[in-house]
């Protein structure tokens, strides 16, 4: 039996990342969950998860500009970006980090779990609502 992904999840809202938990734990390990980039760069750094679920909009420091530091910093984890926002720049800054998957919150249901499987299978998924 192979392990379960390990999984850090980030949003600032806390009922937010409570539902993204509990979305997430039914299949994956959750092995963090913060309220923002900041949070998110020093547990990925102690916890070396497979995946990252971000939020893009966090004060102090966002979920683009956190997964673009850990990159750097060596961190192999896949990235899947949950938001609000639909806008081509946050579309596009996203991609620009490879294979990372795009999910806005009002089609997280339908999305959220396709979007992981794709990206963790190295490939880029983008919610069908959002134009490219």
């Amino acid at each position: 039996m192979t392990a379960r992904p390990r999984v850090l999840v980030a949003d600032d809202h806390r009922t937010m990342r409570d539902v993204l938990v509990a979305m997430l734990s039914r299949e994956f390990d959750v092995v963090a969950a913060v309220p923002d980039g900041f949070a998110a760069i020093s547990k990925a750094e102690q916890l070396d998860p497979d995946l990252l679920v971000l939020d893009i909009a966090m004060p102090g420091l966002n979920g683009i500009a956190a997964a673009a530091r850990l990159r750097e910093h060596g961190s192999n984890a896949k990235v899947v970006f949950v938001t609000n926002l639909r806008g081509r720049e946050f579309l596009q800054e996203s991609l620009a980090l490879g294979d990372v998957g795009f999910v806005v919150k009002d089609r997280l249901v339908a999305d959220l779990l396709p979007a992981i499987r794709l990206v963790l299978s190295g490939e880029t998924f983008v919610s069908p609502t959002v134009s490219r």
